[in-house]
C-alpha cells in the first residue's frame, strides 16, 4: 500500500500542477469554458457568469497548489480532503456534459490537449481512482522537509501562481496554444489537405417487405431491397478532419470578405468581441497606433461581433478611422485574449498579436 500512495501521490500531484499552470496560462480562456457550463440549458447558473474570471483564477491556483502540496506531503488530511471533493465535483461535471452532449470540451488542459466528453469523464474515473488510494492511504503521506521549509514551499508556489496570473492578464498568455498563434497562417489553418481522412457514416434504410418492417445498414450505398422503402437514419461513426481554423469570416452588409482581405500585403485587425465589454480608454490608443499604421501603408479594419450602432458610436467617441467588421464572437474571443487587441498580418499570417495594454511595442 505504501509504494501504491506513493506511485499515485506523484502522478495526482504532477498532473495537477501540470493541468493548473496549463489553464493559468489563460485563465481567460478558462473563464469562458466556465461561462459555458454555467449558462441556461447547461447548469443553468447564469448569475455566476459575471464571476466566471474570478472562479477560474481561484480554481486554476487552488489546483497548481493542492499538487505542489500533495508532493511535499504538507497537511496531507487537508489535501487529500479537497483532492477528493474536487475530483467527486469534476467528474460530474464532466459526465453530466458527456452525457447530455452539453458543453464538448471541458477545457480540463486548455488549449494544449482537446478532450472529448467522454474522455475529460475517463480521465476523471481514473483521477478519482488514484485520488481514492491516498484517501484510504493518507497515513503514508510523510513530508519531505520540515514544516518552516513546507510553509515556505507552499507560500512561494502561491506568490508565483498569482504574480504569473497578474501578468497573463495584463498581457497575453505565454505560450499560445491556439490555431491564431504568432507565425501562424490563417488560410492554411482552414484548409483541408486532399488525404485528409473522410467522416464516415453509417445507414439504416427502413423498408417494408411483406407486411413487416426490414432495416438494412450499409455504409452510404442503397440496398437492394424488394420492398416499400420508408426512410432511412444517418450515423456518424468516424469523424473526419476538421481544419484547425473553422467558422472564420470577416462579413460587412452579409457578405464574407475574408478571401480578399486576407490577401493583403499589409492588415492590421483590431479585435473587439464585444464593444460593449471592451476597455474603452484603450481605444483612443488604438486610435493612435491604427492611424500611425495608416501612415506607413496598412489597411485597417475592426473585427467585432457588437452591431452597427455600438461600433459607429465607438468610431464617433475615439476618432477611429476604420471600418468594423462583423465576426463570430467565439472566434474572436479565441483569436485573442484581450478587448480590444491589435494583430498585424501578412497575406494571412499573423506576425505580431499584442494585449491593449501592450500597444506601444507594435512595430509598423
Amino acid at each position: 500500500m505504501k509504494y501504491l500512495v506513493w506511485i499515485s501521490r506523484i502522478f495526482v500531484g504532477v498532473l495537477f500542477i501540470i493541468s493548473g499552470l496549463i489553464k493559468l496560462n489563460d485563465p481567460v480562456g478558462f473563464s469562458f469554458k466556465l461561462e459555458e457550463y454555467f449558462s441556461q440549458g447547461v447548469l443553468d447558473l447564469p448569475f455566476l457568469m459575471p464571476l466566471a474570471l474570478s472562479i477560474s483564477i481561484f480554481v486554476v491556483i487552488v489546483e497548481v497548489i493542492l499538487g505542489v502540496l500533495l508532493l511535499i506531503g504538507f497537511k496531507p488530511k487537508f489535501t487529500v480532503w479537497s483532492l477528493l471533493l474536487m475530483i467527486i465535483f469534476f467528474t460530474f461535471l464532466t459526465f453530466y456534459s458527456a452525457y447530455f452532449n452539453k458543453v464538448t470540451d471541458c477545457g480540463c488542459f486548455g488549449d494544449a490537449v482537446k478532450l472529448t466528453p467522454w474522455e475529460s469523464f475517463t480521465k476523471d474515473i481514473i483521477l478519482l481512482v488514484f485520488i481514492l488510494i491516498l484517501f484510504f492511504g493518507r497515513k503514508y503521506i510523510t513530508p519531505l522537509f520540515n514544516a518552516k521549509t513546507n510553509w515556505i514551499v507552499a507560500g512561494v508556489s502561491l506568490v508565483v501562481c498569482a504574480l504569473f496570473a497578474n501578468h497573463v492578464l495584463n498581457h497575453l498568455p505565454s505560450v499560445d496554444f491556439r490555431p491564431y498563434k504568432i507565425g501562424a497562417n490563417i488560410q492554411e489553418g482552414m484548409s483541408v489537405p486532399e488525404n485528409a481522412p473522410k467522416p464516415l457514416y453509417e445507414y439504416a434504410w427502413q423498408f417494408k417487405v411483406n407486411g413487416e418492417e426490414k432495416i438494412v445498414v450499409t455504409n452510404g450505398e442503397y440496398p437492394k431491397v424488394d420492398g416499400e422503402f420508408i426512410g432511412v437514419e444517418t450515423t456518424e461513426i468516424q469523424k473526419g478532419y476538421e481544419p484547425p481554423i473553422h467558422d472564420f469570416t470577416i462579413e460587412q452588409d452579409g457578405e464574407d470578405m475574408a478571401s480578399s482581405i486576407l490577401e493583403e500585403n499589409k492588415l492590421v485587425m483590431v479585435i473587439a468581441y464585444d464593444l460593449a465589454k471592451s476597455n474603452h480608454e484603450a481605444f483612443a490608443d488604438v486610435a493612435s497606433v491604427t492611424s500611425k499604421a495608416k501612415e506607413k501603408g496598412f489597411k485597417v479594419i475592426g473585427m467585432s461581433a457588437s452591431g452597427n450602432d455600438r461600433a459607429n458610436q465607438i468610431k464617433k467617441d475615439y476618432g477611429l478611422d476604420f471600418d468594423f467588421y462583423f465576426t463570430d464572437e467565439t472566434t474572436l474571443k479565441t483569436i485573442v485574449r484581450s478587448n480590444p487587441a491589435v494583430l498585424v498580418l501578412e497575406r494571412g499570417t499573423i506576425l505580431q498579436k499584442v494585449h491593449y495594454n501592450d500597444l506601444d511595442e507594435l512595430e509598423f
